[in-house]
């Protein structure tokens, strides 16, 4: 039984916690440290008070002590900064999934009174051997992966090794690690079925980059990306990702499927003056109309008001192409933006399903969204359905499309192609991996 605490202040402080780490390293063939930072924890010690803050971190700290189990020990490095070591762990693709289980985990509120808070962490992890074990450089490579962890753009998550020698080190190792993968075809496009919410039939899909490591499996490649973006090879990778979805399309094609395909576009290709050349060679080089392609922004791009970034959505969508905004609501929307863009599509961020059937406001969010799409006259897309209970209200508001686990975690072309030859069992599809 893991041992619940009843004050913070039974919970090892940073020294004691460091002691523990080398007490750990002393007894072990190896050794993981996960520092677990909660975002704008501030705002809720600001809103409610520290007393109630402190309330929130004991209930934080014995979640994460229920969730790992015994096996792991639990210490608070600062405010609102907790440590986890993992005895006899050193691979980074466990590790991953053992921060993917934290993130659902904490999907479910915490409550104060009238208040909800759902925890959402920067992680930093730091994996290595136990041989020559130097607990200052340990330590000091787990505080450097949370601040990376902080500083990426595309996941608040971040590893490394007792081998990587610098930031630059590490950044030059993925710079390389890219290169090869590219090269040896080590990328993949997995698919996550978009699907009509009231025939459950599979309408589309979004595309979603992943790794296949030679080492460490089947990986997300959120420090890829870092390194696509930091070395100016994101346009290589934005690129390839849209030919892998041309070729898709053309092998839905040849099967008698006539769905679309939804690809995720940085900011960085939009400001590529070889963007719109690019997608009318690839239209013109697999037969296949730009009207079968969604391109999928971020809030912030679609807020950045660059007369460039402007002028390349209009000429996309007077070439047919189809634009969306992703996540919508879950930065701090500005609805001029949404009034000004000329979009095809809006996708509710996945903050705003969760506890749908709980929590009237979020309902609420859902219905001015429809209201908007209508208004706009495009489509409203409900991401991360997960219940039956959810599907249900979507269908009430009139929400027509959605995607989620209760339909299809993202898969591999040839499972999402088998997905859409049956029909889709609600519940039953696997929820192991997040899209």
């Amino acid at each position: 039984m893991s041992q619940v605490h009843t004050s913070l202040a039974t919970i090892p402080n940073r020294y004691a916690f460091i002691d523990s780490i080398s007490r750990e390293a002393s007894q072990s063939h190896s050794l993981s440290l996960m520092l677990v930072d909660v975002v704008r924890f501030s705002d809720v010690t600001t809103s409610l008070g520290i007393h109630i803050g402190d309330q929130f971190l004991l209930e934080i700290a014995n979640r994460i002590q229920t969730l790992f189990g015994e096996r792991v020990a639990l210490g608070r490095i600062s405010g609102d900064v907790f440590g986890i070591v993992f005895p006899n762990e050193r691979s980074e693709s466990v590790m991953r999934q053992m921060f993917e289980r934290l993130v659902e985990h904490f999907k479910s509120p915490m409550h104060h009174e009238e208040t909800a808070f759902i925890a959402d962490f920067n992680v930093g992890v730091v994996c290595g051997s136990c041989s020559r074990f130097d607990i200052t450089a340990f330590v000091s490579k787990a505080e450097t992966a949370l601040k990376q962890a902080k500083e990426n753009k595309y996941e608040n998550y971040y590893a490394l090794t007792t081998f990587d020698k610098t930031d630059t080190g590490r950044s030059l190792a993925l710079k390389a690690d890219l290169k090869r993968a590219i090269a040896n075809n080590e990328l993949e496009l997995y698919y996550q079925p978009k699907v009509d919410l009231n025939s459950l039939d599979i309408v589309g899909g979004e595309c979603l980059l992943r790794w296949n490591h030679p080492l460490d499996g089947v990986l997300f490649p959120g420090p890829l990306i870092e390194a696509a973006e930091s070395y100016n090879m994101m346009n290589e990778l934005g690129y390839w990702t849209l030919e892998q979805a041309f070729r898709a399309l053309s092998e839905f094609d040849a099967l008698k499927l006539s769905l679309s395909l939804s690809v995720n576009i940085s900011p960085t290709q939009l400001y590529d003056n070889q963007l719109i050349p690019t997608l009318t060679m690839l239209s013109d080089t697999y037969s296949m109309p730009l009207e079968r392609i969604e391109l999928e922004l971020t809030e912030d791009v679609a807020l950045s008001n660059s007369l460039m970034v402007k002028k390349q959505l209009d000429q996309l969508r007077s070439l047919g192409v189809s634009i969306s905004v992703d996540d919508f609501g879950k930065g701090y929307s500005n609805l001029a933006y949404i009034r000004d863009l000329d979009l095809d599509a809006i996708k509710i961020d996945k903050s705003f399903i969760m506890e749908l059937e709980l929590h009237p406001v979020n309902r609420a969010i859902i219905e001015a969204a429809k209201v908007i799409g209508t208004a706009k006259q495009c489509a409203v897309v409900a991401e991360g359905v997960e219940t039956m209970a959810q599907l249900h209200i979507l269908r009430e508001i009139g929400v027509k499309e959605g995607q989620g686990y209760l339909f299809s975690r993202a898969v591999p072309l040839r499972d999402f192609i088998a997905l859409t030859q049956r029909e889709i069992m609600v519940g039953a599809s696997p929820r192991r991996a997040r899209a």
